[in-house]
């Protein structure tokens, strides 16, 4: 719970690299220029699951896996699941 807790309170941390941005749209599928913004939401559901493990947070909500480094809060990649 602590861990889930320090990815919310630094929330406004989170970013990603350009390769990430086009990354993270061809993955999920999604149109958005602001693929932060999005990942912020998807975070931030209630039904989100965020997990730590090793250097990384794993985010399971709704048809998206979202990986972010825990200490660069850096959002490495997002994948389309199958719910």
């Amino acid at each position: 719970m602590k861990i889930t807790k320090s990815l919310i309170k630094n929330i406004d941390k989170l970013h990603t690299t350009e390769m990430g941005i086009e990354r993270i749209k061809r993955n999920c599928q999604i149109e958005t220029d602001d693929v932060v913004q999005w990942s912020r939401v998807q975070i931030l559901d209630k039904n989100a699951k965020i997990e730590r493990i090793g250097k990384n947070w794993y985010i399971f909500t709704g048809h998206y896996k979202i990986t972010v480094n825990a200490y660069s809060y850096t959002i490495i990649t997002a994948h389309r699941v199958e719910a």
